[in-house]
């Protein structure tokens, strides 16, 4: 807790930079798995009042990054097998879904933005920058989200990538992943070029599974 410092934005309510400021922290392991979140404490070192931590650390608990135990409190959440699969369990099937929509409404011009973005996430890799990089993937498929032409189901991943942006994180810090990565994009923006909806099924099932397995290895050397 040494590093944590308030990520001040005058555009944001408090609660939503000491949001963001804790969520880095986790994300960064300086919070660690187990590790109590004690209001007091951490108004105390980011200067400001407990209702803010108290609204963050909901929020928190929304995302999975954090979990209330009784008689101890708040607590930095231990990435879990189980808790991973039930996400990218659900988050396949959306994703599986927005990809067959989007193989039959997908614009000339949002092919070509997909071409924009697919190079943008190979620039990312380069810098070695893991929020850059994780920025690039979600603006990747957020234009295929937005091609299938369904707000319900757009909502309904957005709400999902808060509670998988730990393990999209975790995939990313391995730099071994990445030729892996562009290529599984490059595929599925081939299947939607060609409008092939098996072969872009196909290549996004196979997307999600080689991520759920290489995040369950990091959960397992961890554990």
């Amino acid at each position: 807790m040494e590093n944590l410092k308030l990520d001040a934005n005058e555009y944001l309510p408090l609660r939503d930079v000491v949001f963001k400021t804790l969520r880095e922290a986790i994300l960064r392991g300086d919070l660690k798995p187990g590790e109590r979140l004690m209001e007091l404490q951490l108004a105390a070192k980011l200067g400001v009042s407990r209702t803010p931590i108290r609204e963050a650390i909901r929020m928190l608990q929304q995302e999975g990054l954090a979990v209330t135990i009784p008689r101890r409190g708040a607590e930095v959440a231990a990435m879990t097998e189980k808790d991973m699969e039930d996400v990218l369990q659900v988050r396949e099937a959306l994703e599986i879904l927005a990809v067959q929509l989007a193989s039959e409404k997908i614009t000339k011009e949002q092919i070509a933005e997909l071409e924009e973005r697919l190079k943008a996430f190979e620039q990312a890799v380069e810098t070695a920058e893991v929020k850059q990089i994780a920025q690039s993937d979600i603006d990747f498929h957020d234009l295929i989200y937005t091609a299938a032409e369904n707000p319900r189901l757009v909502v309904l991943l957005n709400n999902l990538r808060e509670q998988i942006y730990r393990y999209r994180v975790e995939y990313l810090k391995d730099e071994k992943n990445y030729p892996r990565l562009i290529e599984e994009h490059r595929q599925i923006m081939q299947g939607l070029k060609e409008r092939n909806e098996q072969y872009v099924v196909e290549m996004t099932k196979k997307h999600m599974d080689n991520q759920a397995v290489a995040v369950r290895n990091i959960i397992r050397q961890q554990e």
